[in-house]
């Protein structure tokens, strides 16, 4: 039989792409009046693999992908994913998008995102909210699955996330000697 322990505190991360990079700044400084301080930013990134936003949110769209100083409870995602609803709610023109901000967080074994959609592969937490299993750590790098968009199965987009996995990693190393 197993024993329920608490799940360990993960590294929360998120993608934001717009087509106004300019505002892609902005709700990053938003978000950290909501979530503590961004400790990694990526480059600017095209995100050319699906025009599917291009009507919505104009063309073409950069993205960013961030993390945050403080760890997070896996739980807690579910509210963050309502507030960054809200954020994204707040920058809305005539009824569409400017900004998509899609959070998740990762662990030493993956890298979840929250989404209020449902799939097969989608697990349901609560408030409306699921998560998705994007990406698996697996021999040394985060891998893809099946159903991973094809923008976070990019290499260059895992080794960023590599990236944070390691920072996480030394963040829960620091702790552990604390």
């Amino acid at each position: 039989m197993s024993t329920p322990q608490e799940a360990k505190k993960v590294k929360l991360i998120s993608s934001l792409f717009s087509s106004e990079e300019e505002l892609i700044e902005k709700v990053i400084k938003q978000m950290e009046g909501y979530f503590d301080p961004v400790d990694w930013i990526s480059e600017k990134l095209l995100f050319n693999r699906t025009r599917y936003y291009a009507k919505e949110m104009g063309w073409p769209l950069f993205r960013r992908l961030i993390s945050f100083s403080k760890l997070i409870s896996p739980n807690s995602i579910v509210d963050i994913k309502l507030t960054t609803n809200k954020i994204e709610n707040e920058h809305l023109t005539d009824k569409r998008r400017r900004i998509n901000v899609d959070p998740g967080y990762i662990s030493l074994e993956r890298l979840v995102l929250a989404t209020g959609k449902n799939y097969t592969h989608r697990i349901y937490l609560t408030k409306g909210i699921f998560v998705d299993l994007t990406l698996v750590f697996h021999a040394g790098t985060f891998k893809p699955l099946a159903w991973t968009y094809p923008d976070y199965a990019d290499e260059k987009v895992i080794s960023y996330f590599n990236i944070v996995r390691d920072r996480y990693f030394k963040h829960l190393k620091e702790e552990a000697k604390a």
